[in-house]
């Protein structure tokens, strides 16, 4: 998810207009909607200092603004709770242990996610039962959605090869 994404979704989830915004983080009056909207389109990117401020003036972790990286764990935190915001992830425990989940009734997007987590969720278990090998794992995973047969995400084969195989099928029936 993109910067301007992320300020755009916690500045309307504080009730705040891009000119509000602006002012709070101190540009002059005239211009302040428009330096917000550059950040959010993507035309501009603020420096550290400005994204500090930014995510002080919404209440929220610079890191809940910035790109969200896996690089460390607060960020990998932030990227989880951004995966909340937008696809439905919620948490919750299992005998003392925390799971992640997709809430499917939240919205379409979760809906989607809930079906693909179930497609890897079914590769993941053929490879545990040893039906597929790692390396068909891997495969699937490093290759998704090519792979997958569980959805509208397969990989159709081109009209010359589907063609191709038409006629060949066709040809064994005449022998």
């Amino acid at each position: 998810m993109a910067f301007g994404e992320r300020l755009r979704f916690f500045r309307t989830k504080r009730g705040l207009t891009q000119k509000m915004m602006g002012i709070m983080m101190g540009y002059p009056e005239k211009s302040a909607d428009i330096r917000v909207a550059q950040y959010e389109n993507g035309s501009r990117y603020p420096k550290d200092e400005v994204i500090e401020d930014l995510a002080a003036g919404l209440g929220v972790h610079p890191k809940a603004l910035a790109l969200p990286d896996i690089d460390s764990y607060i960020g990998l935190l932030h990227t989880f709770f951004a995966l909340e915001d937008l696809y439905g992830i919620r948490i919750s425990t299992v005998e003392g242990e925390p799971f992640l989940f997709v809430d499917k009734t939240g919205n379409k997007d979760a809906a989607e996610l809930h079906s693909m987590l179930l497609a890897w969720s079914e590769q993941a278990e053929k490879l545990e039962n040893g039906e597929i090998t790692r390396e068909d794992y891997d495969r699937w995973r490093y290759r998704y959605p090519e792979f997958d047969t569980t959805k509208h995400w397969v990989k159709v084969p081109s009209k010359r090869f589907s063609d191709m195989m038409v006629k060949a099928f066709k040809n064994k029936l005449k022998d």
